[in-house]
């Protein structure tokens, strides 16, 4: 195939979310593809498996797509040269290849009931086996049972003898005996093919050269060769992925799952991680680079990325690793970007109405927005941490008296009551709220009461917070909630004082 334009394709099944593992399938699908000449990357809904569909996830793997910036050549919603792209819309190809083996004796019609399906092998319960009654019946049989109408699966006639071999891009040369394959379903009893059989045809006919999977599939490879080789079609270049295994809390590892944490494109995106966040990090999960760099846009993953550098072992999810590589990429915005993408979480404190932007002008931040740089960028790893740190700007919570004392500021409620009385008239005086005019007003007044600037910071923080920890210190908080909000929460606190005797 080396002259041959690299085609490959994401054949995912519209079963609910995009986990991590699909999503990585994808990503090393399409950095095959464009990392290569010309290269195209498919993608192909395969929705023959109707009793596990959900309903709006072809819609959810197109937005995930979207979003991650892995865009297809070809696929359900734009087209291309080999559509259909959606597997129920290929039904009649399934069948006519299903009956075209069968024509040839490599293939047969399966008359068996559930119950009848399957012998037990040596006696051993725990290993089941398809008991190949119907490979044996006569023509006269079978055309009796098709003309009663007798529902019917068709199945591949496999190897009684010997074994099949074949060669992973990753894994290497696997043999597997035949006697180990059984009689494999090409087309089930309601008429749609098995995933085996379709995508194999659905492959072939989309001239896919690199079929790049999980290698919980190695198992199955045999049996798309037996296929292959059963219809006279050339097998294509397999590239198996290494598992993504999870740390459980007694750390022991074992295979990603929702135990582990956020599994899906969707869930970590929710938790506040970027989208090329994400791609970067399942790029490391089973490839290495020669340079030992871990931070890549797409495009220099694109050129990065080898099929020689993947890793058959298992990858550990680390979200220790994921966290670093979210700081890092934030570290790397530029002030209107971090707060364009920290908009959205803001918002979810401040509302929809709040404004980040000279007269709207995006290429000039208003000082509510220099603010919250100020106390963001050093502390934010996730988007979603956003709301949390702030939620003390949208409501006051309750807090304890105690909270104003406080030894390192040598504050105390007597101290608090006091500087808390001096600092709501030093605040009426205070034309321009702005950080700058805040700031001086509390310096000058620790100045004037001979004082640290703590012992005056620490009692308006608290007063206007209610927290012993915020992002960012008084000046900022006051800032953020403006004039008349400071001083509303101010006056509550000198209220709760008033109670100490």
């Amino acid at each position: 195939m080396k002259n041959k334009v690299i085609r490959t394709r994401f054949a995912p099944s519209p079963t609910g979310f995009m986990h991590v593992g699909n999503l990585r399938t994808a990503l090393y699908a399409f950095l095959i593809a464009k990392g290569s000449k010309n290269g195209k990357f498919i993608l192909r809904i395969e929705d023959t498996d109707k009793n596990r569909e959900v309903t709006g996830a072809t819609d959810l793997i197109l937005k995930t797509l979207k979003k991650s910036k892995l865009h297809y050549d070809e696929g359900p919603d734009i087209g291309g040269d080999f559509g259909p792209y959606v597997q129920s819309k290929r039904l009649d190809r399934y069948i006519f290849f299903a009956k075209k083996l069968v024509e040839e004796n490599k293939a047969y019609y399966c008359f068996c009931t559930e119950d009848q399906n399957f012998n037990a092998q040596q006696g051993d319960d725990s290993f089941k086996k398809y008991s190949d009654k119907c490979r044996k019946l006569s023509k006269q049989e079978v055309r009796e049972a098709l003309a009663s109408n007798a529902s019917y699966a068709i199945r591949q006639k496999m190897p009684l003898e010997g074994s099949t071999t074949f060669t992973d891009a990753v894994f290497g040369t696997i043999t597997t005996p035949n006697n180990e394959l059984e009689d494999q379903i090409l087309i089930k009893r309601d008429g749609y093919p098995t995933y085996n059989f379709a995508n194999v045809i659905d492959d072939h006919q989309m001239m896919i050269t690199h079929v790049i999977r999980g290698s919980e599939y190695l198992t199955s490879t045999p049996k798309y060769n037996l296929l292959y080789e059963a219809l006279g079609w050339q097998i294509p270049t397999y590239v198996h992925t290494g598992l993504i295994m999870g740390k459980n809390e007694d750390g022991i590892i074992s295979k990603l799952s929702k135990r582990h944490g956020a599994t899906t494109f969707e869930d970590l995106e929710n938790l506040g991680y970027l989208p090329e966040v994400i791609v970067n990090y399942i790029a490391l999960l089973g490839w290495y680079p020669n340079n030992g760099k871990e931070i890549f846009s797409l495009e220099e993953l694109i050129e990065a990325f080898s099929i020689e550098n993947m890793n058959k072992s298992p990858s550990v999810f680390d979200y220790d690793k994921l966290n670093w590589l979210n700081c890092e990429y934030l570290k790397l915005k530029n002030d209107e970007d971090f707060i364009k993408i920290c908009a959205p979480y803001i918002k979810e404190v401040f509302g929809e109405k709040f404004n980040f932007f000279e007269d709207n002008d995006e290429s000039i931040l208003n000082e509510n927005s220099k603010i919250l740089l100020l106390i963001l960028r050093p502390r934010v790893v996730t988007l979603s941490q956003i709301p949390k740190m702030l939620k003390f700007v949208k409501y006051l919570p309750e807090y304890e008296i105690s909270l104003f004392e406080n030894k390192k500021s040598k504050s105390s409620a007597e101290t608090s009551s006091k500087i808390l009385k001096i600092v709501a008239d030093d605040f009426l005086k205070i034309s321009n709220w702005s950080l700058e005019e805040i700031k001086e007003s509390l310096i000058n007044l620790a100045k004037k009461l001979e004082t640290k600037n703590g012992t005056v910071m620490w009692p308006v923080r608290i007063s206007i917070s209610g927290t012993m920890v915020t992002p960012g210190g008084a000046p900022e908080i006051l800032s953020l909630l403006g004039k008349e909000e400071s001083l509303r929460r101010i006056k509550l606190g000198l209220k709760k004082l008033e109670t100490v005797k």
